[in-house]
């Protein structure tokens, strides 16, 4: 049965709702009283307004492309001549659409496009204890580094004590203007071993802005797993009608009214945003329509990959075009692990040529031309990123792992990613890595600083205070947008 609760947090008669009461209530035990609140909410607005520049406000959607596993920049997007064979790329380089600029033989769709986007050479920071998976992904996600990692690298399941992924931060800001998913992440959970889900939730904020997780069935191998999407619980059952919806919906509103107590008693778990969201989506049918991949001509779907990571991004673009907010598509195999995994500290050569390196290469360069095409690239934002790069030197242990002559290791200090859409340049190569790719030269930029960006091209401002499950104030992110690469 789909129950269908009123509006929560309506105004009393000061014009506060009872949510804001209660922290409030909770913030004053934490030393803030309800003056310093309002004068903080007050200065954070006078603030926001203030806040602007290049680029501000013209994404309204973002889509981060995330490639959990950490691509060889080397053997990708940075290739490097006259260096040592054990630091040079197994595949030849080639030219792309940007003068002076190649890529490995892995990438000849993506370097066709290429002039579309801005290509970030000096991705970087300094791991905070080690550089495992799973911590370097909450950093990306959240824009915080963990607080417990143990010895062998592991962090926590996932807490509601966590800092919000991203787009989480993006869809309450931002809500959708049109009855539609705000947030769809797929087709898996960011892990690492036994790690699932770390980074990937709303955490504090309340699981009413967690994303839509769409995982089909099937395990990582299966490419075929776009084509049996299951959205159920996005259909309206036959035997109840729109008007008898909307009836419970009137009805569940007389009731609420006059229950103030279960409200507060609910409260923390936003039930409302949970089911109002339902009711609209369900009465509306639009998202279903969205999922519906075979809508689209053979040639699209060609254009993407006939596998799991290209209808993911095929999907991607039809779920934007029906008004979802943010869409984040995680490379469709766990972060540490072998076959289409990026973390290739054996088997690079066969697996990157057979396997990662063609499904990045159409899906990527798919979802660029097809945005592009559409006239939808002007207020998409495209971000296609991992977690860090690997190691310059094959054969090394970087990590603690063991790596084979046909392998590299993780490596945070250097590596590259893509960024285009809503006020990107395009044909802008930001940031340099040096002679062997290890280090930036120029323009490094933090991960940080592109959650910062996005949280820019959306309209917001990056450091705007947000309260914890403490009440306690932090930034959505301690940095700063790269201006450089937005107009």
């Amino acid at each position: 049965m789909l129950v269908i609760p009123g509006r929560y947090g309506k105004d009393t008669c000061d014009g506060f709702s009872r949510r804001a009461l209660l922290q409030v209530g909770g913030a004053s035990l934490a030393g803030l009283s309800l003056p310093n609140l309002l004068r903080n909410d007050k200065v954070q607005a006078v603030e926001d307004e203030r806040y602007g520049g290049a680029g501000f406000g013209k994404a309204k959607h973002v889509i981060l492309v995330y490639l959990q596993g950490g691509p060889s920049h080397l053997d990708l997007w940075d290739p490097k001549a006259d260096v040592p064979d054990n630091v040079r790329s197994v595949f030849k380089p080639i030219d792309t659409k940007l003068p002076g600029v190649q890529f490995t033989e892995l990438m000849p769709k993506l370097a066709q496009v290429i002039d579309k986007t801005t290509l970030l050479r000096a991705v970087s920071y300094t791991p905070n204890g080690l550089f495992n998976h799973t911590a370097a992904i909450y950093q990306m996600m959240t824009g915080y580094t963990a607080d417990k990692v143990s010895a062998s690298g592991q962090l926590e399941p996932p807490s509601p004590k966590d800092f919000p992924n991203w787009g989480c931060h993006v869809i309450k800001a931002k809500p959708p203007e049109v009855p539609m998913l705000p947030y769809v992440m797929m087709p898996r959970p960011l892990q690492e071993s036994g790690v699932i889900g770390k980074g990937g939730t709303a955490g504090f904020m309340g699981r009413a802005f967690d994303p839509y997780t769409l995982y089909p069935t099937g395990d990582d191998m299966d490419m075929t797993k776009m084509e049996r999407i299951r959205v159920d619980d996005l259909q309206l059952r036959a035997d109840v009608s729109q008007d008898r919806m909307a009836r419970r919906a009137q009805l569940r509103e007389t009731v609420n009214a006059s229950m103030n107590e279960l409200d507060k008693a609910v409260s923390k778990y936003a039930l409302d945003e949970y089911y109002g969201k339902a009711l609209s989506l369900v009465l509306s049918g639009k998202a279903r329509e969205a999922f519906n991949l075979s809508a689209e001509s053979k040639e699209t779907r060609e254009l993407y990959g006939n596998n799991t990571f290209g209808q993911s991004c095929l999907l991607a673009r039809r779920l934007i075009e029906a008004g979802t907010r943010v869409v984040q598509v995680n490379w469709p195999k766990v972060a540490n692990s072998d076959n289409h995994s990026f973390d290739v500290h054996v088997g690079l050569s066969g697996r990157m040529k057979n396997q990662s390196g063609p499904m990045l290469d159409a899906g990527l360069s798919g979802l660029i031309s097809d945005l592009d095409d559409r006239g939808m690239l002007k207020d998409t934002l495209v971000l296609a990123i991992g977690e860090f790069g690997r190691s310059p030197k094959r054969g090394v242990s970087t990590s603690g792992n063991g790596n084979s002559d046909d392998g590299r290791d993780h490596w945070p200090y250097c590596y590259t990613g893509v960024i285009a859409g809503a006020g990107v340049k395009r044909g802008l190569v930001w940031g340099k890595s040096d002679q062997t790719a290890s280090a930036p030269v120029e323009n490094p930029v933090h991960p940080i600083e592109l959650l910062a960006t996005i949280y820019h091209s959306v309209g917001m401002n990056p450091r705007r205070m947000v309260y914890n499950h403490l009440n306690q104030p932090r930034e959505m992110v301690s940095a700063d947008a790269v201006t450089g690469i937005l107009s």
